[in-house]
């Protein structure tokens, strides 16, 4: 960049983006690509991933977050701060919220301020995809899921992209929400979607079941999977929160999670595994090591292989950079 650059950049002044151009901007497959190069760079070791911050209030049963992080050295520091509110699931509303901030990479400069709760629904999905492309079965054409809000919408549409559904199977405890969300779904994708009265049956024999739900409890039994499932969970991000039984993991042939070294700390179903000896934090895989071919995960078609997703800062920062990276293209457009 040059001096005269910098002087434009400063005259302009950072980029705001709302959630809507944020979710115009980030299309699912550039969401995908973001989260592919994040964990490949975690893989490489060439990510900056500081440790995050999630405080439980004392006041409510919402958790507030803060994380930082630096995909490469052409992309600068992004720093995402937010809360987690269950509460908000009942109202139809997300349950995060959160803002974004995004430097310069040589200045420090603010380059931009966007919308961080649409970065966190898409790249949290578009992580997921990502998983399940890498672990599941290619032939896989089946998903069950667990959960009605946002999240479980935005992983059906993701997990669409990387895998040819057939059939989804939904579950959420309150019976409307998952009618409606199903109905919903089913215009989206053009596919069969069915809202189910039990978390066994949303389960039952398929190859890919995505947990998304803020449950303390499991909502996912290991017993009830298949030979040859990939499960993966995004409501387990805190001590406190489980959405799948010790059984899943003790079944499971690989435990694969976003970042060993958060999971130990954050991810309830796997600091359980640890607490109680019979998994070592060796025994953690990281999916940024199966994309790079470091780690295997799957050996055989019948293993059944568990990701345990966290999220981390670095999925904001190349998301961030890839909604940035769009925005630019778009106004450089005569």
């Amino acid at each position: 960049m040059t001096e005269h650059d910098e002087d434009d950049v400063d005259e302009a002044g950072p980029l705001y983006l709302s959630r809507a151009r944020v979710t115009r901007l980030l299309d699912p497959g550039a969401a995908i690509a973001s989260q592919r190069a994040a964990f490949t760079a975690l893989g490489d070791g060439t990510a900056e991933l500081p440790g995050k911050i999630m405080h439980p209030s004392r006041f409510d049963d919402s958790v507030v977050f803060a994380y930082l992080a630096r995909l490469s050295a052409g992309t600068g520091a992004v720093a995402k701060f937010g809360s987690v509110n269950p509460g908000n699931a009942a109202a139809g509303r997300p349950t995060v919220h959160a803002v974004i901030n995004v430097l310069d990479p040589v200045t420090g400069r603010l380059v931009a301020v966007m919308d961080g709760t649409a970065v966190t629904t898409l790249r949290t999905a578009a992580a997921s995809a990502v998983a399940f492309d890498v672990l599941a079965h290619r032939d896989a054409t089946e998903l069950g899921i667990l959960g009605s809000g946002t999240q479980a919408l935005a992983h059906a549409r993701a997990v669409g992209q990387v895998r040819d559904l057939r059939s989804v199977r939904l579950w959420s405890p309150h019976p409307g929400r998952r009618e409606a969300a199903a109905r919903r779904l089913a215009a989206e994708l053009g596919l069969l979607v069915e809202a189910v009265d039990s978390a066994e049956e949303a389960v039952a024999g398929l190859p890919m079941v995505a947990a998304c739900t803020l449950s303390a409890t499991p909502v996912v039994r290991g017993a009830r999977l298949a030979a040859g499932c990939t499960v993966v969970s995004v409501g387990s991000f805190e001590p406190t929160r489980s959405e799948v039984d010790a059984d899943v993991l003790r079944r499971a042939a690989a435990v694969v999670v976003d970042d060993p070294g958060t999971a130990a700390e954050h991810a309830g179903p796997v600091i359980g595994a640890l607490r109680e000896g019979w998994l070592d934090r060796e025994d953690l895989v990281p999916l940024g090591a199966v994309l790079t071919g470091r780690r295997t995960a799957r050996t055989r078609r019948d293993d059944i292989v568990f990701y345990n997703s966290v999220g981390l800062g670095v999925q904001d920062a190349a998301a961030a950079w890839a909604v940035i990276e769009a925005a630019r293209a778009q106004e450089a457009r005569p």
